[in-house]
C-alpha cells in the first residue's frame, strides 16, 4: 500500500472521502476516478506526481468510501460542487484538476463554473461522445454486476482480473462493489430496452466555456474515447491539445508511468 493520508469533507447531504499525499511545491492536483473505479486506483499516479505537489484522490459520492445520495443527487453540478468543497477543505485555492471517464463530467464542470479555482485540467481518456464499442462493454458490465460476488477471486474475474485482489479488498464490502445500486440500475433498464438517462448538461459546452489550459489524454487502445473525437475535442476549445498513451480506457491501471510523463510535461504552474 502507498502510504497516504485519508480524510473525509461535508457536502451537503454527503460525506466525500479523499486520500492526500505528496508535499507542498507546484499547483496541487486533484484527481477524480471513472465508474468503475475509485480513488485507491490512482494512488500509483498520484505518489509520482506528489514529489512536486500535494495530490488528493476524492471518491465520488455514490462511490467508494463516500455516502450515497439518500436523495440519489448524482447530477453533474452536485458533483462538481463536491469537488470545489473538497478544494475548500484542504485549502487549496487553486489547484489543477485530472478526471478520468466519468469523472471527466464534473471536473469539466467545476472547471467551467469555478474558473479562477481552476490551473489546468486534464482529461483522461473521457470525451462527452462515447463510442459505441465501450458503451456497449460499459453497459454489459455494470448493469449485470451482482448484488454481491461468492469470492474476492470471482469479482475479480468478473470485474478485472488484471488487477491485483488487494485492490478488490479495498473496493468491495461484505463482497460487493462500493457503488451505490443506482447506477447498475440505469444500465439494466437500457439492457432492457429503455432509453439512456440524459445527463442535464450539455458537456459540449461545458468544454468551450473553459479558461484554462486542457489536456485530453486519449488510450490508444480505448473503446470509450475514439481516434476520430480527437479533432472534436480539439475544435471544442482552442485551449485543448490532445495526447496518446499506449493503453486501453484504463489508462492509469495499464500504462501509469507513461500517464505520469504525459501530466508532468503538460502540468501548467500558472
Amino acid at each position: 500500500m502507498i502510504p497516504h493520508e485519508t480524510g473525509r469533507v461535508r457536502s451537503g447531504e454527503v460525506s466525500i472521502f479523499y486520500r492526500r499525499l505528496g508535499k507542498a511545491g507546484g499547483s496541487p492536483l486533484l484527481i477524480v476516478h471513472g465508474l468503475q473505479y475509485f480513488s485507491w486506483d490512482w494512488l500509483e499516479v498520484a505518489q509520482a506526481l506528489g514529489a512536486a505537489r500535494e495530490v488528493m484522490c476524492m471518491d465520488m459520492r455514490g462511490f467508494g468510501d463516500s455516502d450515497w445520495s439518500a436523495q440519489k443527487d448524482y447530477s453533474v453540478p452536485s458533483m462538481a460542487q463536491d469537488i470545489v468543497n473538497l478544494l475548500d477543505h484542504a485549502g487549496w485555492e487553486r489547484a489543477l484538476l485530472a478526471g478520468h471517464s466519468m469523472g471527466g463530467r464534473s471536473t469539466t464542470c467545476a472547471a467551467a463554473k469555478h474558473p479562477a479555482r481552476i490551473a489546468g485540467l486534464a482529461l483522461v481518456d473521457y470525451t462527452p461522445d462515447n463510442a459505441p464499442a465501450g458503451t456497449k462493454r460499459t453497459t454489459e458490465i455494470v448493469g449485470n454486476t451482482p448484488d454481491s460476488f461468492p469470492s474476492l477471486e470471482a469479482a475479480r474475474t468478473y470485474l478485472g482480473p488484471k488487477k491485483s485482489l488487494e485492490r478488490y479488498e479495498h473496493y468491495l464490502k461484505n463482497l460487493s462493489v462500493k457503488r451505490d445500486p443506482y447506477f447498475r440500475d440505469q444500465f439494466r433498464k437500457v439492457l432492457a430496452g429503455g432509453e439512456r438517462p440524459k445527463l442535464g448538461v450539455d458537456m459540449w459546452q461545458l468544454i468551450g466555456e473553459l479558461r484554462c489550459p486542457i489536456l485530453s489524454v486519449r488510450g490508444a487502445r480505448s473503446d470509450m474515447y475514439a481516434a476520430e473525437t480527437a479533432q472534436k475535442m480539439k475544435g471544442a476549445n482552442p485551449r485543448l491539445q490532445v495526447a496518446e498513451v499506449d493503453a486501453g480506457h484504463d489508462i492509469a491501471g495499464e500504462n501509469p508511468g507513461a500517464l505520469v510523463e504525459v501530466l508532468k510535461k503538460w502540468i501548467p504552474e500558472a
